[in-house]
């Protein structure tokens, strides 16, 4: 009899085990499915918005900052080569040329990464979730800084200083975006998003930057130049950089030119 009792009680003990770790791997589970912890390369979390740093964070935004306003030549809808031989041309290239770009090839590749294609939507080259646009586009050439205004196609100049070889330390010392006549940054901001569809935005944000790189690397290739995506970089070097507001997140660092023979 006893050692029956003394086996009812292992039993018993073991069930009790079993049942913990069981609850253990449950709250576990719902922990790491709450809205809070999401986890992407660019460590971004969503942010609740009160009234006290909404304003703030208003006006902080790049369509507050003046700058001289340079209005860039209609692109051309109409290419050299086709979709399919851009598609197969198409090579990362990090060797480049001295020879600067055009204000024509920098107002089609800027076109192509966000460019306005219909007037009355406000439609863009590339798609976007809800239509929110949450991508930036920047440039940085040898005279300056500048910020894409996809609304009238055109760019203001944040700064004079070519800061190119500052970006060296920034890509963890990947010396060919110095090298490159042009690097169009694209940051993004979530909260347009975000707002909208909450955790899965993040996502959404992610995708639309591939687009938009995507397009900007067609275009180059179209029109006979050599360009990178890079990833490999430091968020916040690049943030304090280019002077940017927090909410804007760098995501992808694209250096484009010539390729050198």
């Amino acid at each position: 009899m006893r050692n029956k009792r003394v086996k009812n009680l292992t039993l018993a003990l073991k069930i009790s085990i079993i049942l913990l770790v069981l609850v253990a791997l449950f709250i576990s589970l719902i922990s790491c499915n709450e809205p809070g912890d999401v986890s992407s390369d660019s460590t971004y979390t969503i942010k609740e918005n009160s009234k006290d740093n909404a304003g703030e964070e208003e006006d902080k935004t790049m369509y507050n900052i003046k700058g001289e306003e340079i209005m860039l030549p209609q692109p051309e809808l109409e290419g050299k080569i086709s979709l399919e031989e851009a598609l197969k041309s198409r090579r990362s290239v990090r060797n480049f040329s001295s020879k600067e770009l055009s204000l024509d090839q920098i107002s089609q590749i800027l076109w192509a990464a966000q460019g306005i294609t219909q007037e009355s939507t406000g439609y863009r080259t590339s798609p976007s979730a809800g239509a929110l646009y949450p991508l930036e586009i920047f440039l940085l050439k040898s005279d300056g800084v500048f910020h894409y205004i996809p609304d009238g196609h055109k760019i203001i100049k944040l700064s004079s200083d070519d800061l190119r070889p500052n970006l060296i330390q920034g890509v963890l010392f990947q010396g060919f975006v110095a090298e490159a006549p042009v690097n169009i940054i694209i940051t993004a901001v979530y909260e347009r998003t975000t707002a909208k569809y909450g955790n899965r935005g993040i996502r959404y944000v992610h995708l639309e930057a591939g687009h938009s790189c995507q397009n900007i690397l067609l275009q180059a290739a179209a029109l006979g130049l050599g360009a990178v995506p890079v990833g490999a970089f430091d968020d916040s070097y690049i943030q304090d950089l280019l002077d940017l507001p927090q909410d804007h997140i760098p995501l992808y660092i694209i250096p484009i030119g010539y390729p050198k023979e």
